[in-house]
């Protein structure tokens, strides 16, 4: 970083700073003016207001125990004697999280690869239909905080490091969301960027960086009509997000003007009259602040009601204009499957993004179709969603495995390797003593099973102990260590999408360590429970691991081409350590790939990943967490039944040291409790090309199955902003997908912090062999703006701007300069 711009965003982040802290500060619990009480709200909601007790306007304003739960995250009871219903809130970033079947959608990143908003929508609307099918009223998605870090746990849930292609894709999915009649709630705001202290950290930024990044994508879902927003748990400026009068009622309300209602992030409340008064609608999912707490601050006068009543206008002006007030809401409509699976798929295609292609070794033709071997576990166990609030119940996921076979058809051979082992293999009886046979122990109802003896390591190595289980999680000690103790809090649940149950649905946990060689007390107890449990112990060990490699390696070596799957299994509430493969992955795509060249990767992560292999092998294939019709997507790219549709929606870094946080603990994950947003504006590819830094893959890339170029660059003004017009031609043998990108370089005549050059525009393209077409491309003059810290505001970006057109951020085959004007 240049020390002209550190020095300037150091000045910035300590202005921005003292401007939020002083707004957090500002709020009291001064009584509404008339105006502030009563707008947005028509007469039906004004006369509920006035006949509600207020017991009844509170209960409006907190979660509560569903006397008949779906297994959905949240339930608001309604008030009956006067016709408002309950409220069911239930995740869905990627489908309806219940307890009963719902269509499993590819993660929101593998969506956003597609570049294709008409796209988000019909995924929104998939998702809005089944949620009212599901008994459900309010959906807690889509998710808009940006791309900052590639450690973040849940970057699958959300779109892209680009705030404008993010604001795109969030909008578009609302607008699908809420045309079936569902809320939807965009969250977090704001600045939830990482999982790590994600409950207490205090995110400092400036001004121009909170409006020009992160905002926008909030913004836009304001914009779109969004019924509800989630706060954030961590902390803006030293105030809770929750509780930030700056954010919630300075920006959100004033600034743009929404209408709805603003509710916590689950538990993520921390006072009664600072957050009601601040702008705090409902706290989930109980009543710990705005319940019995809020009822006597109300009575003691410490709260006015007004503020009670404008909390409870919000919730009630939501649901009269979704109908649920008057009666005119539509009936539940049925789910319609074989509709959600038919946008899975299509989302799953449009979003596979091709990353190498050496030799065209894809689409798998010919003798490399006819003789694969297919190797990793997710090769065989379909890896449909991430952990936490993304997981959904599917009506079915196929194994990639069998989508290959079948695809492949009669006559070609198609076989498995493990690879590398996920739930382990039985620990020997003769290791132990006394023997005991750990693959399958019963324990009947109400009954405690106990073990005391010794487990025998030949020769020091790496262990890695697996328990499965069906009831409460057996106790194994380990010369006197817990290794399975329950995760504090919500952790316990947080363990990952892919790894935390065996196939036959068995829960698992693991514990990996380094044992001596000798004799190691164990001890196990199990418990039945009301139920009865089984539960297994295994293990994966040095000698067992290469085992697999060897299998692997053979059955690379006996077949014409290769596909090799691996995974990263990311969740809510935990932050990845390193963009690297977890466990021993890297070995065994080297391992595979030199005695094959010809091996394909397919990536089931949530982000940017590094490959030092890379070179080694012949394609990679990013397909994040496809969803319920992965297997078939997979298959269906790779055979080449369809042109990979996707495009890199966030920089891949070479490795963790070459990143826009890495090597700064105050970036990333923050000291002393405060994380900074020192990098400024310059976040993603946007951080690339100020420093200079070349990264693995940049935004933007990705590859077809056949080519294009670009040519006739014409750049137009309107009122709007600019106009880019140029031609792009298919000049390859077949059909194919070529998303066309358009960037806008900085303005000379602001004196403000500015981008190399940001995205400006794209459009997805679908062209024929030899197809060409003019496209128009527009610019909007909020992207040739900055956001003025003095003025409080976006300030247009005059004088002449380079405008350049290309296939990714690092690809760019056409430029020129336009004149932009006040």
């Amino acid at each position: 970083m240049s020390p002209t711009f550190s020095r300037r965003s150091a000045l910035r982040l300590v202005g921005g700073a003292i401007a939020v802290a002083a707004a957090a500060t500002s709020a009291g619990p001064a009584p509404l003016a008339h105006a502030e009480s009563v707008s947005g709200a028509g007469p039906r909601v004004e006369g509920l207001i006035g006949r509600l007790t207020l017991d009844e306007k509170i209960s409006l304003l907190h979660g509560a125990t569903d006397p008949d739960s779906l297994g959905q995250a949240g339930y608001v009871p309604g008030v009956p004697r006067l016709g408002i219903p309950a409220l069911r809130l239930a995740d869905g970033p990627a489908g309806v999280r219940v307890t009963r079947h719902a269509t499993a959608l590819p993660a929101p990143v593998l969506l956003a690869s597609a570049f294709d908003p008409a796209l988000a929508r019909r995924y929104g609307q998939v998702i809005g239909r089944e949620g009212r099918a599901l008994g459900q009223d309010v959906l807690l998605s889509p998710m808009v905080n940006l791309i900052r870090t590639p450690y973040a746990g849940r970057n699958f849930e959300t779109f892209s490091e680009d705030p404008l292609l993010a604001g795109d894709l969030v909008a578009a999915e609302i607008r699908g969301i809420q045309g079936e009649g569902l809320i939807a709630t965009v969250k977090h705001f704001a600045l939830n960027n990482q999982e790590k202290d994600r409950q207490s950290v205090d995110v400092v930024v400036d001004e121009q960086t909170l409006h020009e990044v992160e905002l926008r994508g909030f913004e836009a879902a304001v914009e779109a009509g969004t019924g509800a927003v989630m706060g954030a748990y961590n902390k803006v400026g030293g105030t809770y997000a929750c509780e930030n009068p700056m954010l919630l009622t300075d920006i959100l309300r004033e600034r743009w003007g929404f209408g709805g209602w603003v509710m916590t992030d689950w538990f993520a409340a921390h006072s009664t009259a600072a957050a009601i008064t601040a702008g705090l609608d409902m706290e989930m999912p109980d009543g710990t602040y705005f319940g019995a707490a809020l009822k006597s601050a109300v009575r003691s006068g410490s709260v006015p009601e007004a503020y009670v009543d404008r909390a409870v206008r919000r919730v009630l002006a939501v649901m009269d204009r979704f109908g649920l007030l008057d009666g005119s809401v539509p009936a539940r409509p049925a789910r319609d499957a074989k509709a959600g699976a038919a946008v899975a798929l299509e989302v799953a295609k449009a979003g596979a993004t091709l990353l190498r292609n050496e030799h065209r070794a894809l689409p798998l033709t010919g003798a490399a179709a006819r003789s694969v071997a297919v190797v990793g576990p997710t090769g065989s166990l379909p890896f449909v969603s991430g952990g936490g609030s993304a997981h959904v119940v599917p009506d079915h996921a196929d194994s990639p495995l069998d989508a290959i076979r079948s695809r492949a058809g009669r006559g070609a051979h198609v076989s498995y390797s493990l690879g590398e082992d996920l739930f382990g293999k039985p620990v020997p009886a003769s290791a132990l003593s006394p023997a005991l046979s750990t693959e399958g122990q019963g324990v009947a109802a109400g009954q405690t099973w106990t073990y005391e003896g010794t487990l025998t390591v030949a020769d020091a190595d790496e262990w890695t102990l697996v328990i499965h289980y069906s009831g409460e999680r057996p106790k194994v000690l380990l010369d006197g260590e817990d290794l399975f103790p329950v995760a504090p809090g919500y952790g316990e649940y947080f363990s990952g999408g892919l790894v935390s149950a065996a196939p036959d649905g068995l829960s698992v946990r693991r514990r990996t360590l380094d044992l001596a060689k000798g004799a190691h007390k164990v001890e196990i107890t199990a418990k039945g429970g009301t139920g009865g449990q089984l539960f297994r112990l295994r293990r994966i060990t040095g000698a067992t691991r290469a085992q697999d490699v060897a299998e692997a390696v053979a059955a690379a070596r006996a077949a014409h081409s290769v596909v090799l799957f691996a995974f990263e299994d990311a969740t809510e509430g935990l932050d990845r350590t390193t963009i690297a493969l977890p466990g021993h992955q890297e070995r065994l795509i080297e391992a595979v790939s030199a005695a094959n060249p010809r091996t394909t990767v397919v990536l089931n992560t949530s982000s940017s990943t590094s490959m030092p292999w890379l070179r080694r092998t012949a394609a990679v294939l990013q397909m994040y967490y496809p969803g319920q019709e992965g297997a078939s997507a997979t298959a269906a790219v790779l055979f080449g039944d369809c042109d990979p549709g996707g495009r890199l929606t966030q920089s891949f870094a070479v490795d963790d040291a070459h990143h826009p946080v890495a090597g700064d603990p105050r970036r990333y994950p923050g000291l002393d409790g405060t994380e900074e947003y020192s990098e400024g504006i310059h976040v993603g590819y946007r951080w690339y090309d100020a420093e200079g830094v070349r990264p693995l893959f940049p935004f933007g890339h990705g590859l077809s199955y056949t080519s294009f170029a670009y040519d006739g660059l014409r750049v137009s003004r309107d009122h709007h902003g600019l106009r880019a017009s140029f031609t792009v031609r298919n000049t390859g043998r077949r059909a194919g997908i070529e998303v066309a990108q358009v960037y806008v370089g900085p303005s000379p005549d602001l004196g403000l912090d500015q981008a190399v050059r940001v995205l400006g525009g794209y459009e997805r393209l679908a062209l024929r062999a030899g197809e060409r077409r003019r496209i128009t491309v527009r610019v909007a003059s909020r992207t040739l703006s900055s956001w003025d810290a003095r003025k409080h505001g976006w300030v247009l970006g005059t004088g002449r701007r380079t405008l350049w057109v290309g296939a990714s951020s690092g690809d760019l085959r056409l430029s020129t300069a336009a004149e932009v004007r006040a």
